[in-house]
Parts: C-alpha cells; structure tokens; sequence
C-alpha cells in the first residue's frame, strides 16, 4: 500500500517528462560534444588507427574520440557528470511507474538499471589507459547488463501503445546494429580490410544514438508523472496494468505463458541451479574419462589394455535387476554423491589410481542419472526440467572450457598450478546434489505410475546413444567444429573466440523446446541436424560453419523428445544399451586417426564420413521410436496434460546469463593481434619444433602452462608444435594452441582440423601470419603424415615456415614419398625458408639426403649433431647463429629445438645477438659458411646466475650446461 500523502508547502513541481529530457540533452550533448571537438583539433590523430590512417579511414570511433586526448576527454567526461543525475532519477521513476506487491522483475530491471550506470561511470572515468583491465571489466559489464535491460524495458511497458512502438523500434535497432558492427570490426581487426574501421565507426555511433534514444521513451511514460518537493516528502505508486500481464492471463494454460513466473522463489532457482551444476558436473566427469585413459596408450604407443574401463558407462544396464533398480532410486543422493570420487581424483599423483577414481565416479554418475530419469518418468513436467538441467549442464561445461581455454577446471588433469579449481567445484558439487535430490520420486517408477511404453526399446536405446556421442563430440568444446572447418590464412570462417556462436546456438535450441514445445518438430529436427552435418564434414570456412550451428541447435532440442521417449521402456535396455553404443561410437571415432596402432584399424581409416552418418542414422532410429515423431501439433495439444514446471522459468533465465557470461568470454578472449617479437629492435627471429604430447605431462596433468612458460623463457618467437590435434573424446575435445597464443600473445594456425584425421600440427608466431596452406602429404600405409606452409611478415620481409610431422618408423615407403614431396615444396619456395620438423631419420643417412641438399635447397642447422632421430631444424635463404638442445624435462616425451636467432642473408642490418648472460659468453668464429652469423652469443635473462643453479662451458666442445629450476635444462648445444 502507497503511503499517504500528507499536506504541505509546494516547493517545486515539475512533469517527469523532464527528467528523461535532461538525460537525453545531457548524454548526447557528452558524445555529439567530444566528436566535434575531436574533429575540430585533433582530426588526422582520431581517424588513426594500428593499421590504416587518413585518408583510408576518415571518421573515428566513439573510442578513439572519448579516450585520452584532451579536451575532448574532459569535454566527455563532463557531460556524464551531468547526466548521471536525471540518470539515477530515471531509473528510480521506472521503477516506481512499474513496481508492484509480489513483483520481482521490476526490481530486477531497476538494479540493472543501477548496475548499468555504475559500470558506465566505470569505463568512463578508467580509460583503457589507466588499467586496461579494468576498463574493459567496466565496459564488458555495460554491455551485458544493457541486455536485460531493455528486455526488461519492453516487458515491463505499460499500456502506453505508442511508448512501447517506440522501444521495440530502438531495441530492434540496438540489437539489429551488432550484426554489421561484428562484421566490421573482424574485417578491420583480422583482415586489415582499409576503410572496414570506419564503417564500423558509424554503426559504433549508431549504437550509441539507439541506446540513449531507447531511454529517451520514457518521456512518453513519465508524462502522468509530476515530481512535488513538499515540505513533507510522500511517494506513489503507478497502478497500470502491464501488457506482460495481460498477455500471461491470455496464455497461462498455454507452455510459453506458464513458464515465466511473475513471481520469484529463492528455492526454486535454488533447485534449478542445483540440477544444472549437477549436469555440468555430469559432463566433466564424462568428457575427463577418455582423457585419463588416453594417457596409457600413448606411453604404449597402442593398446595398454587400460582402454577396457571406457565401458564404466554402460552401468545403467544394473538397472535391469529390479532390486538394484529400486535401492538406486530410493538412494539416488548415495549414488550421486559416489561419483564425486571422480573429482577427488586430482588429489591422487599416481596415474592409475587417478584413473580408477574417474572411472568409478562416471560410472556412478551415469547410474545415477539414468535411474533419476527413470523414476521422473510418470511425471512429465519434473523429467523434462531434469533432462533441460542435463542439456544446459552441458553448456555450461562448454562456457567453463570456453573461458579456461579447452580445459575444465575441475578435471582430474588439472591442479592449483595448472589453473585448476578443484576444490571449488568438489565443495559446490556436494552442496547442489544434497540440494537437488530432496525431492526424487521414490516410486521407481512402477507400471502403475506410467502409461503402456510404445515403440521399440532397442530403436529408442540406438537414438539415446547417438545423441550422448553427438553431444559430447561435437558439443562437449565450442571450438571443436570451428577447427573442423579452420582452413588457414587469410582467416575466411570462424575463429576459436567465436565459440560464443556455437554455444548461442545450443542454447537456442534448448530454449526453442522449453519455449516452443509444441511448435518443435522432431522430424524436422533431425532433417536439420542431418543438414547441419553433411556441411560441417563436407564445407569449410563459413559455410561448414554454418552447418555447425545448425546441427548444434537441432541436436539440443531433439534431447528431451529422445529420453522422454526412452524412459518408457526398461531403463537397462535404453540407457545401458544406449551408453554401449556411445562406446562403440567413441571407439571408431578414435579409429578413424588411430587406424595404425589398432585391430581392424584400416577399415575405418580417414573415415569420419561413416562415423557422421552413423550417428544420423542412430538419431533416426530415436526419432522413429518416439511417439512425438508420429503425432501432430494438434493432437499434442490435446492430449498435453501437463503444464511445464514453474522451476523451468528458472533455467530459462540460467541459461540466458549463462549465454551472456559466453558473451563477456568471447570479448576478453578476442585476439588483439598487435604481437611484438622479443627483439624486435635486433631484428631477431628465434625459431623452435617441439612435439608436446598431446600437452599431458609424464605424470598426466595438463601442461600448457609448463610448455609456455618453456616457451617465454627461451625467447621463440615462431615454434612448430606437433603432436596438438587434442579435438577428440580421448583427448578431452581440447586445443591447447589457444591457450599458448593468447597467454604469449601470438598468431596461431591450428593446423589441418581433426576431420583431417592427423595428430596435428600447428604454428605459433609473433609475426604475422601473411598465407598458410595446409598439406597432407602421401601416406599410402601408415598414419597420415601433416604439414604447415605459412609466410611470415617478419621485419618486412617474407620469410616461410613449415612445420611437418613425417610418418612412423614402420613404413619407410611413407616416409620415402613424403621426402620428395616436402623436398619439392621447399625448393619451389623463393623466399627464405625455415623448416622445423619431426622427420624420423639418422643424420646424413637416407632420406636425410633428401630432405637437405641440391634436391631441397635446404641445410641442416648442425650437420654435426649425430644424436638425432626425430626433430630437425632445416634453412635455406637466412644466416643462423645458434642452435640449442633442450631436454623436455618431464613436459612432454621430446626434446624442444631452438634455431636461435636467424635473419636474412640479404640484410646486413640485421644485427643477431642470441641471448643475454652474465656468466658466459662465446664468440662465433665460422667466417668460412657464410651462413653462420659472427656474432656474441648469450642466453636469455631466465638463465641469468642467479637463479641459474649452474653454468658450464666446456671448451672445445661446443657444449653449454645449465640447471634451471624453471625448466630443467640439461644440455645445450651452441653452434659456433
């Protein structure tokens, strides 16, 4: 109840209109203000960017012109001031026009509105100058929260039919206006496109216009507004019913209407966080199980017979005996808490013992759902919430390795060293399953609770399998299918920041079934997802891409129609059987590149076409079991007899933030690509190849850190890594080159996709990357050999790399063809050329004098290095002046290469100074080969005495040993 107004002296009154009117003058007057005085002074200076200046681009951001030049900062900044004022009392009369009993969205809309302009005085009053981090903390946040704000905006308007014309024209406009703004900005920032900066100029300022404009309709809400200052101070409150309200009592028996609550309860989104965070710890412990058990085989090089726990999944088949059935169910916390060995794993050292741990916790975690949907089942509104938790606990899965770079933190291969936040996640796990499996049904789901199961069990558990490997394959990481259609340089498609797409997209598709369940067809769907797949396996760039989204999209939805169908027959059938088929399907998707350490493995070599088939023709076989296949839109409507759980608004607006956190993700992960080489003044280029493992350490835990710290101590500016395709079920769907490029700030080209079945190899530079072409070379027998050819602009002149990965041992007439055709490449390269590589040959034997020589134009970095097998370092066209040997340590199982210091024959101002070091310094006396470079040769600063342990020169020798307590260097071995 308002209070009552009391009498008093009137000493100001004036129409609300006019505080949304000083907001308006006050904020453009801020913008218009700083943009013509920036004009006026400091034209040519605004207009300039990294790339281009006038006249290619001749009209400036909004960010150029309120940053730190004066005056047109303080000309900006003074602006704001005044605005904040009616700004505040804006966001208060709204709420006031908009507030009533019982009602939680205007409170919400109004401390957004708060929220709004706090971090607006954030990123106005911090420049990026300042603390680069904190502005775009502020800015970041200004943008998400503008989201719910005008969304909350248009629900809330009042009956006010031309105010709420207005707003969806402004909000259109807002929202329509990122689409080009995107687009634009990618052009000038990846592509250098000259003139892309200004048109993405004047969508920014668009941008801005539309926003302030959007506030600027509450003038036309404010009019019946009068604002009183009286002696004694009363306030009102606004009695319009809203249209959000009326539409709800038209629709509250239809599924839209009857998911948005008008109404908020601590304890339902209490429960429904709870449900997601369990599926999201669901998905960890699954995608964490084909990762521990990848590191056996590759320390075997084949099968260790460790491979044989994948089948822990198939445990739901316990639930065919009627006695388990029922105590599971009835101690479905018990269950559930089990599985939380899984992610006490991380504690153990010993990788075995890790391993059983995972293997028990998805095993438990697998029975534990399974029984939780089968005893749901004759409750159609609860099953449907639990699987909508499973199906966003996905995606926030796929956020959490978004923002950690393809790692999940509370993964067992991941410690507080290595960034992992394991003892959080174990600490919210616990408290979300005591919290989510109060309420259970403990009925087990008996044939009285349910009504007779149509269709066929076996055809319902062959969907249920094909949906659990399609999701976890491909949508278990954002990026995996932007790899699958990544091309090389020029960029021409997706790039791994634009995940947030991927994950937009199984979002839709979610909120599309919540929403929109009777308009959802599930053939359709699955039309769609086979649409979606066909273009991811067969395009590349934009167009595969495409196909991603829509597969990603369509599968999303089809997972409540395929487990609501399944839970209707025997859960042992559907479920276990269901999770052996997912086995075999992880199995040949393993196969596929693993075909030579394999049984049978040539049948499916180079075969992920059958795999992609397959699990379309698995998904059919759901569809086709499913009574919602069969049943019109009509006839659902009739026969519904339920409405959706009011918890269901909750996970809408779960997944809504969860979406807007991708947002803030993607923009904090968007490449900068102004790298700067760590000599830049020398003109120096340090070179590298390493072979990373697959970045699992000896003692299986992740090592993207260990390996960039390796990396940022020596000084490489360009290193090839092999060994790095991680996009798979066994390797956790990962990519540890985001990662290293983002942390050391350089280009990346990930290399061929894992649709090229590789095990991949990829370039790391801080040049940029001009051209890169991808090859794999002949392998008419053994595993698929990889290679890189990329330009570099280094200094202003190109230079090439190529990184390659030859084949194995076992087939030397792989290797002989793969020999004459890298040879050939080389050769045909006019310009300076480095070749760093993994080749599997004695030096100065066979195809050795093949890969250097008259035939290849290339020369060995150290003909005198008779230790070699695998890695090489090759040039032609460029001077070198060091060469170094480093031991991995216990990083990975090979060494680490570093071609030190390389520059052009042709530039003689190219001074090459290797590596600083107080304690030791050669000089090189090799004037016969003009190839190598007189010059000192030092060690970088990280090997500086102390903290060095050590330093020793052996004369004569060529030998330099170090002890570090960074890396554990052993040896090194200095040309001179």
């Amino acid at each position: 109840m308002a209070p009552k107004i009391r009498d008093g002296d009137v000493v100001v009154a004036f129409s609300g209109k006019w505080v949304s009117w000083a907001h308006t003058v006050a904020a453009y007057a801020a913008f218009v203000g700083a943009l013509l005085t920036g004009l006026y002074l400091h034209y040519h200076k605004i207009v300039q960017n990294e790339y281009f200046g006038y006249p290619q681009e001749w009209f400036p951001s909004v960010s150029a012109t309120i940053g730190d030049r004066y005056p047109e900062r303080s000309v900006f900044q003074f602006f704001i001031a005044i605005t904040s004022g009616p700004r505040f009392a804006l966001v208060f009369l709204w709420y006031i026009l908009t507030a009533r009993p019982n009602s939680v969205l205007p409170k919400f809309v109004a401390g957004t509105g708060l929220f709004r302009t706090i971090t607006c005085g954030g990123w106005t009053y911090i420049t990026s100058t300042d603390d680069h981090g904190w502005h775009d903390i502020f800015m970041v946040s200004y943008l998400i929260a503008t989201v719910p704000w005008t969304l909350g905006c248009l629900t809330l308007t009042s009956s006010n039919a031309k105010a709420l014309k207005y707003r969806k024209f402004f909000a259109g406009c807002i929202f329509g206006t990122l689409v080009p703004l995107t687009y634009f900005f990618l052009q000038h920032k990846v592509h250098k496109v000259a003139g892309a900066y200004t048109i993405y100029a004047f969508f920014e300022w668009a941008l801005v216009l539309f926003d302030v404009s959007f506030d600027a309709v509450t003038a036309l809400d404010f009019e019946n507004f009068e604002v009183i200052v009286k002696d004694i101070k009363g306030a009102s409150r606004g009695n319009n019913q809203l249209v959000a309200d009326a539409i709800l009592e038209k629709e509250k028996d239809k599924a839209l209407g009857g998911v948005f609550v008008q109404y908020f309860s601590w304890d339902e989104a209490l429960d429904a966080a709870a449900d997601i965070y369990n599926g999201y710890v669901f998905w960890s412990l699954l995608t964490s199980l084909g990762l521990v058990i990848w590191y056996f085989p590759l320390w075997h090089m084949g099968l260790s017979g460790h491979e044989v726990v994948v089948m822990a999944t198939v445990s739901p088949l316990l639930l065919g005996l009627a006695s388990i059935r029922s105590l599971v169910i009835q101690n479905i916390r018990l269950v559930h808490l089990s599985s939380m060995t899984g992610l006490l794993a991380y504690l153990v050292r010993s990788p075995e013992y890790r391993l059983l741990l995972v293997t028990f916790g998805v095993s438990s975690s697998c029975l534990a759902w399974s029984a939780t949907w089968y005893a749901e089942r004759s409750q159609p509104a609860r099953l449907e919430a639990r699987i909508s938790a499973w199906t966003i606990g996905l995606i926030a899965s796929s956020i959490a390795k978004f923002a950690f770079w393809t790692n999940n933190p509370i993964w067992p291969i991941m410690n507080n060293r290595n960034g992992g936040w394991n003892k959080l996640g174990l600490a919210v796990a616990i408290l979300a399953i005591l919290r989510s499996t109060r309420r259970v049904n403990s009925s087990h789901g008996g044939p009285n609770n349910v009504g007779r199961s149509t269709g066929s069990p076996i055809l319902a558990a062959l969907g249920v399998g094909g949906l659990f490997f399609g999701m976890h394959c491909l949508l278990s990481d954002s990026s995996t299918m932007i790899l699958w259609v990544w091309e090389g340089f020029p960029v021409r498609g997706p790039i791994a920041a634009n995940g947030v797409i991927t994950i937009a997209a199984m979002g839709l598709g979610i909120a599309m079934k919540i929403l929109f369940r009777e308009a959802v067809s599930l053939r359709l769907s699955l039309c769609l997802t086979a649409t979606g797949a066909f273009l991811v396996t067969n395009y590349s760039h934009w167009t595969g891409y495409l196909g991603a989204l829509l597969l990603a999209c369509n599968l999303m939805s089809m997972s409540t129609s395929l487990i609501s169908s399944a839970v209707h027959h025997g859960p042992a059938t559907t479920f276990g059987i269901g999770f052996l088929i997912y086995n075999i399907m992880v199995l040949a998707h393993v196969w596929v590149v693993a075909y030579a350490f394999v049984p049978g493995g040539p049948i499916m070599r180079e075969h992920t076409d059958w795999i992609m088939i397959a699990t379309i023709l698995l998904l059919s076989a759901g569809v086709y079991a499913s009574p919602q296949a069969w049943t019109t839109t009509k006839n659902i409507q009739k026969s519904r007899s339920h409405n959706p759980s009011r918890k269901t608004s909750y996970y809408v607006y779960i997944l809504a933030s969860l979406e807007l956190l991708a947002v803030a993700i993607s923009y904090l992960r968007f490449p900068t690509n102004d790298y700067i080489p760590y000599h830049k003044e020398e003109k120096v280029l340090t070179a590298g190849i390493w072979t990373i493992h697959f970045s699992l350490d000896n003692d299986m835990w992740s090592s993207e850190h260990r390996v960039r710290d390796v990396i940022k101590e020596l000084e490489i500016d360009v290193i090839g890594l092999l060994e790095s395709d991680l996009q798979r079920i066994f390797m956790g769907n990962r990519d540890s080159t985001q990662y290293l490029a983002e942390d050391l700030g350089m280009y990346v080209d990930y290399g061929p996709g894992p649709n090229k079945h590789t095990w991949g190899s990829a370039l790391l530079s801080k040049f940029p990357i001009l051209n890169s072409t991808h090859h794999l070379l002949p392998s008419p027998v053994g595993e698929l050999a990889p290679a890189i050819h990329a330009t570099l602009d280094a200094y202003g002149e190109l230079v090439d790399v190529v990184v390659f990965h030859s084949g194995q041992e076992e087939d030397p007439e792989d290797r002989r063809l793969q020999s004459e055709y890298l040879a050939k490449l080389m050769h045909d390269s006019p310009r300076p050329l480095i070749l760093m590589s993994y080749l599997v040959t004695k030096p100065l034997e066979g195809n050795y004098n093949t890969y250097v020589g008259e035939r290849s134009g290339m020369r060995d970095i150290d003909p005198s290095d008779w230790d070699r097998w695998c890695e090489y370092i090759l040039y032609k066209g460029i001077k070198r002046s060091g060469y170094a040997r480093i031991s991995r340590s216990t990083i990975t199982d090979t060494e680490i290469q570093v071609n030190s210091r390389i520059s052009s024959e042709n530039d003689e101002d190219m001074l090459i100074r290797i590596v600083r070091s107080r304690s030791a310094s050669l000089l090189s006396d090799n004037q016969k080969d003009p190839t190598i470079a007189s010059v000192k040769i030092k060690w970088p600063k990280a090997f500086d005495s102390p903290p060095c342990l050590g330093v020793r020169v052996f004369e004569g020798t060529g030998i330099m040993c170090l002890m570090s307590p960074g890396i554990s260097i052993e040896c090194t071995r200095i040309e001179q």
